[in-house]
């Protein structure tokens, strides 16, 4: 586990997916396989669990209470291991945020209320109540994309101001808006948007919450500290051998094609559930090519 505050929550975390039996029941033994695998082999120091690519929009509190509990016992002695508790509901993310804490993860990851799109009012008393019910750290999911609201600058500035809230997982695709909050904030930035992951590093984040962790962590890690030690022609050949997988696990559903990669390396990883719908021949063809172009699969 990570111990260092300038990076809270390590360098490199994938946001795994929850594995799943056939007949989409959680595969517990296969969580706890698959997050074995990503830190002993893949130079992961942590892990989001039950966030969006854990499928957590379909999974039942207590189906996400057995998974985190099963990842911190396969890996919590020696990764840093952060659930995933946001929703689009105060009181039950603070909830979420509790048992969390009880079950002993090592801190919380809670994304913008969507569907709802409270003002920024709604978003700074929302984030304040989970991060003033635990004593763990709180990462906010900045995703514009799937939450319609974005966090703003000047609503960040207030947030950082928490003593718990210390870092920020973004996805919002502004980099300007990123280098302001850097500049004005302690804010620690991770990359949560793989395509951006070098100018986001580049701009100051200290590591990445990746979906193609699952594939090349330890390219990750080889990025993140390229870009730390200054050499960025090294920086930008790491990210150009990774452009093919960024693509590829994102021509459709990053979660559907997640899967079907993990499937094709014999890790654990299962069926999604409805509303998604697992990868089609056609989709799974092109992945291979993209992950062999990506230097994955021969």
């Amino acid at each position: 586990m990570t111990t260092d505050p300038a990076r809270p929550f390590g360098r490199v975390l994938t946001a795994m997916v929850t594995p799943l039996t056939e007949d989409g029941t959680v595969d517990l033994a296969g969580a706890q396989e698959l997050a074995a695998h990503l830190v002993d082999r893949c130079a992961h120091d942590g892990l989001v669990i039950n966030g969006t690519t854990g499928e957590s929009p379909t999974l039942s509190d207590a189906e996400q209470r057995s998974t985190l509990e099963a990842v911190l016992d396969a890996v919590g002695d020696r990764a840093t291991v952060v659930a995933g508790v946001g929703t689009n509901d105060t009181a039950h993310s603070i909830e979420k945020a509790q048992d969390a804490e009880r079950l002993g993860a090592h801190g919380l990851m809670a994304v913008t209320p969507y569907y709802n799109k409270p003002p920024q009012a709604g978003l700074l008393k929302h984030f304040t109540a989970i991060a003033e019910s635990t004593d763990l750290p709180v990462m906010l999911y900045d995703i514009p994309p799937r939450t319609v609201v974005p966090i703003e600058v000047e609503t960040l500035v207030r947030l950082a101001e928490h003593p718990r809230i210390v870092a920020v997982k973004d996805a919002k695709g502004d980099l300007g808006a990123v280098a302001w909050t850097l500049a004005r904030t302690d804010l620690v930035y991770y990359s949560g948007e793989d395509m951006l992951n070098l100018p986001l590093l580049a701009l100051g984040a200290v590591g990445v919450v990746s979906v193609v962790g699952h594939l090349v962590g330890p390219r990750l890690a080889e990025l993140v500290a390229a870009v730390e030690s200054g050499d960025l022609v090294k920086a930008r050949a790491i990210n150009e051998s990774l452009l093919p997988v960024y693509t590829g696990i994102f021509r459709t559903q990053g979660v559907i094609l997640v899967k079907a990669a993990l499937h094709l390396l014999g890790l654990p990883a299962g069926p999604v559930r409805p509303p998604l719908v697992d990868a089609t021949p056609e989709q799974v063809a092109q992945l291979r090519r993209d992950l062999a172009a990506g230097g994955i699969l021969l």
